[in-house]
């Protein structure tokens, strides 16, 4: 199993930055992609971005350019660097990682950090 671990959520006003955070700790060494989803009130899950074990990096059309993922495979972590945020940015943010054992893949998600944008 892996567990995920969000920090970094918060308050900030419009055009402001936050940076989230995610810890991976278990079978770390089975995860493939990793990434961030997010969940607005009354909204279905959507994809913010996602990033490979190699680097290869892939955003919503919403959050290009303004968004960048990271990842720090030595410390097991992904980042997101939000930059001027947008109220339509309000959400709750979840980790994700796709773990790849013995050819079956598997989703894990963190508990979810909330970031609020005011206007």
């Amino acid at each position: 199993q892996v567990q995920l671990v969000e920090s970094g959520g918060g308050l900030v006003q419009t055009g402001g930055s936050l940076r989230l955070s995610c810890a991976a700790s278990g079978r770390i060494f089975s995860i493939n992609t990793m990434g961030w989803y997010r969940q607005a009130p009354g909204k279905q899950r959507e994809l913010v971005a996602t990033i490979t074990s190699g680097g290869s990096t892939n955003y919503a059309a919403s959050v290009k350019d303004r968004f960048t993922i990271s990842r720090d495979n030595a410390k097991s972590t992904v980042y997101l660097q939000m930059n001027n945020l947008k109220p339509e940015d309000t959400a709750v943010y979840y980790c994700n990682a796709v773990t790849i054992i013995m050819g079956k893949y598997l989703e894990h998600w963190g508990q979810g950090t909330l970031v609020t944008v005011s206007s």
